[in-house]
Parts: structure tokens; C-alpha cells; sequence
């Protein structure tokens, strides 16, 4: 019955979100409209981005019946001018004129789901408003806690921004602690933060509520306790439901994330047993929060923060469970012994406490972001007693109170976060700091999660020190990289990212890689180095790099570049580049040696064959190109003894046409029969993918990297054309995302595909006399 009634929940709870699907027919029109913003918007100098309801949509003067109810929006300024974006405030009522599509994302291995995270949040459409007209500048009901709790949070946000001085650079710091808004943290401030392993101390964790839950009840019970009133009421019960409210808004208050909500939960099973007369067991108590999250929230699993919170309560709660006096508590006769005992109890069992949580969570860690912080454990007994008992509290209190008060509360907790800081920015700096390690498999979860078990089960540590470090054994394999289809020499793989509107794809041999170009920038602080191939590198457990080759020196093919190299090792560069590229003095200063390439250069790695056919002999790193960018693009092809892959650039017909010249009967007979896999130079612009190179080499395959409903139009309608006609399967990123191409030597089974938006697993036979 429990399964049936789980099933049907998250049956329904997944029908009323798909239903909530922009129609394809409306996407990329222009649209009107009108409706409340919903929760506390994301501003910048970039522009605002914002939670919309619907109440009402026109195309034309035509009403839309069918429509999402709530839609993502993003308000960017018109050039060069900011001011052009109005305060964005929840509550408002807004008409606008807005472009929108259904909710897509790309799609590659251990990288952010956008689709999944609006699934999540019950997002129907995502789009850019073109223009709005402000309707009313308050627009909500008397019970309407939840929108009345997001316009607290927007001015408790302002009231931060406006009490400390506009350069401080941990205000976003501030901000998380004292309400979960993570938005405004320097990204850089949050890689010291993860590589010094304090980065759950940056927002609201369970601590923090039960901090304030605590106080409240204290503040209702020293009030309640002044007259007769405990005669109506006995004080611990008035208390217990003082703590549960006070939780209960602070929750709310911290934008209802999962800490928030278990600790939230678990504060209210304690009032209501207190109430009702019972005393319930600690796992109890952990139980019902469980359930209660996951009857609101059936996709909170999905999310790191649920594994994170629960998992560290559960592993205090079962290696604690028989802990005697534990944080020093007196208890019984421990009411005897001196103080200087019970204190030290009291740091032996936080030690232990500390010790139980960085070990349970190791494997969360590492499934959910691929590194483990070797300098924690010293950086967050620093950073713990700082960040808790004194810079969230300063920054709680400076929050609510007057403005006369708040301000010097605040500057003191912006102080104290400051100099602590410096410190945790020279740990993270030690060369040692972090491991890097791949995503563990599930059975290296399963086996690690049992010796995690057994070395931190309840008992005298002194007693059985042995098996428990015999146990932590188990967790080696935490740590060991393995390959469950390990490349066999002569075969190679191929990534093909799905990138949005540039190009990126990754060969690797049986123990050599190679990057071809690392994607566009977003915006000014943003690429793809940054969002897609770092993530996906760090959970393949990939530190190192052979070679990266730069087709040319177009944004959306070099744009990544700045950002790998500050993480990845590469052995060289070749590439089609200007000397007066600013990435050749970076490879510079880094000493990675950097050679132009040229048609006819030709190495062989692990029984694969790599071969140039484009730029031209002559090619230098020089100051201009002779052509434009594009048709210097270098172009590379990868084969094997089944099959020629090849990787254009943006090459276009000036280029294609040398390529054809060099594409000599003597030169295509080394090609042979092998499977022919094209990658449609130019993202399948219409200046490129030439009838004359496409019936030259008649690929068998093809693909395009582009973006999703791009400006450009690509690939353009006449291109994708030319290839049905020529019956070349023509594949495009937007629609299979990544593409994982596994190349084999045998000739009857010469290479599996993968495409990671489908999920689907393609195996393709040719037959060599076919």
C-alpha cells in the first residue's frame, strides 16, 4: 500500500509538471504576458533573472488557453546601458512582451541539468523579455504567506546591500548566511570555499535554525515564566512551540531550502511529541523529517543538498546513539565530576562528531563534485566556530534590527568573514589542498558505505581501534580510477559535446587525448571551459591532457581555453592562430610548447592515425591571417583501421575547395572503405559543407555542433537538405546531446554510439563488402 500510494504521488506530482510544457508552436514568437513575479529575482549589471506567474498570454490580439503557469525570465539591459532594467521585485504585476522556448539546456555527462532543475522548480518556458509595462507595484493577496515571505527576503537582501559599503566583496556571503541567496558570491571566493571544504558553512544550514529556533523558544519561555502564565501553559510546551515558529519563518525566510526544511521538520516532531506526552528516539525524529521533505519535494533526491543534510544527521545520530554526556551535557554522576573534565569530553566528542560527518559524507562528496578537500578538517575547525558563532549570528541580528544598530553588527561579521578569508584563500593555494578524483561508480558507493559504517558504529573508539581501521580500507577504492571499457590500442572514443553554439570534441586513445577547441564564452565572467568541459574532465577523473588544438580564433572555438588551462594540464598546442592571440603568451607563460598547424603533418598514437589537411604548408603563427579566420581553420582527421573521423572547424568553401585539390585518388585510397564519420564544418552554416567535399568523400555520418534555436539559423535549412539528399544521417547536438562515439578496430562491429539526450545506446554493423 506504502508503494502504490508513493507511486501515484510522484505519478501526479510528474503529470501536473510535464502539463505545464510550453506548446512547440509558440516558441520564438513574440508574446504578451501578464502576471506576477513570484520569488526573489537574481539582479546584476548583467540584467535580472526571475520567476514569472501567468495569469494571462496573447499572441496578437488571440488569448492562449493552453500556457504554463510559471515561466524562468531572464531581463538583460540593451547595450551599454543598465539602467534600461527596472527593480525587479516579488509581488509585482507585470505585463510584458517576451520570446520564450521550451524549457532546454544543454545536455552532457556530470554537468548542471538546466532541463531537470526546471522540471524541479515547475518551470514551463524559459525566455528573454523584450519590453514590460509595470501594472502594480504590490500585487498580493492577505494569505498569501509564500509570496509575502519572498518580498521579506527581497528587502532584508536590500537592507543588506544598502547598510554595508558598496565595495565590500563578501556582502554575497552575508547574504547566504542570513538567507540562503547564494547568487552574489564571487565565483572564485566559492573555489576557495569547496577546496577548503567550509562551502556548507555558506548557507543555511541546520545549525543556523536550530540556533534561532533556540533562542526563540528561550525569548518565550523567559517571557512566559514572569507571571502565573505557566499554569495555563507549562513553559516547556509554550517554548517548544515558540522554537517550531521561529523555525517554521526563518525556514521560509532562507527560501525553504532541503537543510532548512529537515531541520524544520525535525524541531516540530520534537514540539509535537513534547505536546503529546512521548519521547521519540532520535532516528524517529530523522524518520518523519524524511518523509515530510519528500511528500513536498518527491525530486529532492536530485539535488546534492538532501544527501548532504540527511546523510550528515544520520551518521551523528548512529555513531553518537550511545555517546554519555555527549558535548559535555552533565548527566547523573557526570554532575560530580569538574568542569575541566567535562569540557574536555565535551572537545573530544566534537572532535569525534567532526570526524563522523567528514567520513560520511567523503562518498556524497565525491558522487556530487568529483574532489575531496584535504585541508577540511584543519580549515573547518577554524572556519566552524567563526562562521557560527559569530559571524551568522552578527549578521542575523544586524539584518532584523534598526538600521541604527544592524550596520555596525553587519560590518563586524563583514570583518570577521574577511580575515578569515585571507586565511582559508592561502590554504586553498597549498599545492596539496584538493584531490580531484572521478564520479565512483555504485559499487565503489556500496562498498565504501559499509567500511564508513562499521568505523564510525557507537562504542569506546579505544576498545576495537583496529577493525574500525581495517575498515577504512574500504574506502580506497574511492580513489583508484577505473575504466569499465578501457580503450584497447588501435581503437579511440570520441565526445562530441553538446556545447551550444561553438565547437568542442575530446579523443582519447588507449593513453593519449586530445581536445579539439574548448567551446564559446557566455557573458563576461562565463564559458564553456567553466560550465560543461571542467565538470566532465574532473568527473572523468582527467588531470592531463596531450594535446589541445585551436581550429581557429573565433570566440565560440578558444573561449574555454583561459579557464582549462588554469585547472588541466596540457603537454602542447596546435592550432590556426594569430601570433597576437592573447592565449599563445598564456600557453607562453605556462611553458606548454604551442606549433602552428599545417596540411600534411601526421603523428601516430596508440596505433591511431592523426593527419592535417588544412591550413596550408606555409602556415606561421602570424601577426594577421592571409584569409579570414574561418577558412584557416585547421582540420584534423582521426582514423583507424575501420574508420576516418573528421574534425572542420568552421572551414568554409574557400577551404573545402584546397581540401577537395589535396583529396587525390592516392590520398582517398588511404581512406579506403573505412566508416567515414563529418563533422559539418561551420556548425552546417550555409557557406560551408560544399556539394563538391561532401561527394568527395560521401561521409557516412554527420554531425553539427549548434545551439538550440540559435541567432544564426543554424544549420541552415539548404545545408541540412544537401545531406538528405545525399543520404548522409545528418545528427545535430540540440537533439541527441552529447555524442559518445566508441570506435572499434573490428571490422563487423565498428563502432557504438551514444547519444546522452536520448539516453540510447546505438550499435551500428557494416559489412566490409557492403
Amino acid at each position: 500500500m506504502a508503494f502504490a500510494l508513493g507511486f501515484g504521488w510522484n505519478a501526479q506530482y510528474a503529470e501536473e509538471r510535464l502539463g505545464n510544457i510550453l506548446l512547440s508552436d509558440f516558441e520564438g514568437h513574440e508574446l504578451s504576458v501578464e502576471g506576477r513575479v513570484t520569488a526573489l529575482p537574481q539582479s546584476g549589471l548583467d540584467g535580472a533573472k526571475f520567476a514569472f506567474a501567468v495569469d494571462k498570454a496573447m499572441k496578437g490580439q488571440q488569448i492562449i488557453d493552453q500556457f504554463p503557469q510559471r515561466i524562468y525570465l531572464s531581463w538583460q539591459p540593451a547595450w551599454r546601458n543598465p539602467q534600461n532594467i527596472p527593480s525587479i521585485i516579488p509581488g509585482q504585476r507585470w505585463r510584458l512582451k517576451v520570446k520564450l522556448k521550451q524549457p532546454y539546456g544543454t545536455l552532457n555527462p556530470y554537468t548542471f541539468d538546466f532541463e531537470r532543475w526546471s522540471f524541479h522548480q515547475n518551470f514551463g518556458a524559459s525566455g528573454s523579455v523584450r519590453s514590460g509595462v509595470l501594472l502594480e507595484a504590490q500585487d498580493i493577496g492577505l494569505m498569501e504567506f509564500e509570496l509575502r515571505m519572498e518580498l521579506a527576503r527581497w528587502h532584508l537582501r536590500k537592507k543588506i546591500q544598502n547598510l554595508l559599503p558598496s565595495d565590500a566583496r563578501y556582502v554575497g556571503v552575508i547574504i547566504a548566511l542570513v538567507m540562503g541567496d547564494q547568487n552574489a558570491i564571487d565565483q572564485q571566493d566559492w573555489r576557495v570555499f569547496n577546496a577548503t571544504g567550509i562551502g556548507h558553512l555558506i548557507s543555511i544550514s541546520g545549525l543556523h535554525v536550530t540556533m534561532l529556533a533556540g533562542v526563540g523558544a528561550f525569548l518565550a519561555g523567559f517571557i512566559w515564566r514572569r507571571r502565573n502564565f505557566p499554569l495555563l501553559i507549562p513553559v516547556s510546551k509554550l517554548a517548544a512551540i515558540a522554537g517550531f515558529l521561529t523555525a517554521f519563518v526563518y525556514a521560509w525566510l532562507a527560501g525553504f531550502q532541503i537543510p532548512a526544511q529537515r531541520t524544520m521538520y525535525m524541531v516540530g516532531v520534537v514540539c509535537f511529541a513534547l505536546w503529546m506526552g512521548r519521547n521519540p528516539r532520535s532516528f524517529d525524529i530523522w524518520w518523519w523529517a524524511l518523509l515530510m521533505v519528500l511528500l513536498i519535494d518527491p525530486m529532492a533526491p536530485y539535488t546534492p543538498g538532501f544527501w548532504l543534510s540527511f546523510g550528515a544527521v544520520a551518521a551523528i545520530l548512529f555513531a553518537m546513539g550511545n555517546s554519555s554526556g555527549l558535548l559535555g551535557i552533565p548527566t547523573g554522576k557526570e554532575l560530580e565530576v569538574h568542569w575541566t573534565n567535562r569540557t574536555l569530553k565535551a572537545l573530544q566528542e566534537a572532535c569525534r562528531v567532526q570526524a563522523v560527518v567528514t567520513l560520511a559524507l567523503l562518498p556524497f562528496t565525491l558522487y556530487w563534485f568529483y574532489q575531496v578537500s584535504i585541508v577540511s578538517p584543519l580549515a573547518n575547525a577554524l572556519a566552524i566556530p567563526v562562521v557560527s558563532y559569530v559571524v551568522t549570528p552578527l549578521a542575523i541580528a544586524g539584518a532584523l534590527l534598526p538600521d541604527f544598530a544592524g550596520r555596525w553588527l553587519l560590518l563586524g561579521a563583514h570583518f570577521s568573514m574577511e580575515y578569515l578569508a585571507q586565511l582559508l584563500h592561502w590554504m586553498a593555494n597549498w599545492k596539496w589542498a584538493v584531490v580531484w578524483q572521478q564520479q565512483p561508480h555504485w559499487y565503489v558507493l556500496l562498498l565504501s558505505g559499509v567500511g564508513i559504517l562499521y568505523a564510525i558504529k557507537p562504542g569506546d573508539l579505544s576498545e576495537n581501534w583496529r577493525s574500525r581501521s581495517a575498515a577504512l580500507c574500504l574506502l580506497i577504492p574511492l580513489f583508484i580510477r577505473f575504466d569499465i571499457a578501457p580503450i584497447a590500442p588501435g581503437e579511440f572514443n570520441a565526445t562530441v559535446f553538446d556545447i551550444g553554439q561553438g565547437t568542442v570534441v575530446l579523443i582519447e586513445t588507449a593513453s593519449k587525448k586530445i581536445l579539439y577547441d574548448t567551446g564559446p564564452t557566455q557573458g563576461k565572467k562565463d564559458d564553456a571551459g567553466q560550465r560543461i568541459l571542467l565538470p566532465y574532465l574532473q568527473g572523468r577523473g582527467i588531470n592531463q591532457i596531450d594535446r589541445m588544438v585551436i581550429s581557429h580564433s573565433d570566440s565560440d572555438h578558444i573561449g574555454g581555453a583561459n579557464t582549462l588551462l588554469k585547472h588541466i594540464e596540457f603537454s602542447s598546442m596546435m592550432g590556426s592562430l594569430p601570433s597576437t592571440n592573447p592565449l599563445l603568451e598564456n600557453l607562453q607563460s605556462k611553458k606548454v610548447p604551442s606549433i602552428p598547424c599545417r596540411y600534411g603533418q601526421h603523428w601516430i598514437w596508440d596505433e591511431v592515425e592523426f593527419y592535417i589537411w588544412h591550413p596550408h604548408e606555409q602556415f606561421l603563427f602570424e601577426k594577421e591571417y592571409s584569409r579570414k579566420p574561418n577558412e584557416m581553420s585547421c582540420v584534423l582527421e582521426v582514423r583507424n583501421k575501420t574508420t576516418s573521423f573528421w574534425l572542420t572547424g568552421d572551414v568554409e568553401k574557400q577551404g573545402e575547395a584546397d581540401i577537395v585539390d589535396r583529396l587525390t585518388q592516392t590520398m582517398l585510397s588511404q581512406i579506403g572503405n573505412r566508416e567515414l564519420i563529418f563533422m559539418a564544418p561551420h556548425h552546417g552554416s550555409k557557406t560551408s559543407s560544399s556539394e563538391d567535399l561532401l561527394r568527395r568523400l560521401m561521409p557516412d555520418h554527420a554531425f553539427a555542433q549548434n545551439g538550440y534555436r540559435n541567432r544564426y539559423g543554424h544549420p541552415h535549412p539548404t545545408v541540412t537538405a544537401r545531406y538528405e539528399a545525399l543520404d548522409i544521417p545528418f545528427l545535430q547536438t540540440p537533439k541527441t546531446g552529447a555524442q559518445i562515439w566508441n570506435v572499434r578496430k573490428d571490422q563487423n562491429k565498428r563502432f557504438h554510439r551514444l547519444h546522452w539526450r536520448e539516453g540510447e545506446k546505438r550499435l551500428w554493423h557494416r559489412d566490409i563488402n557492403h
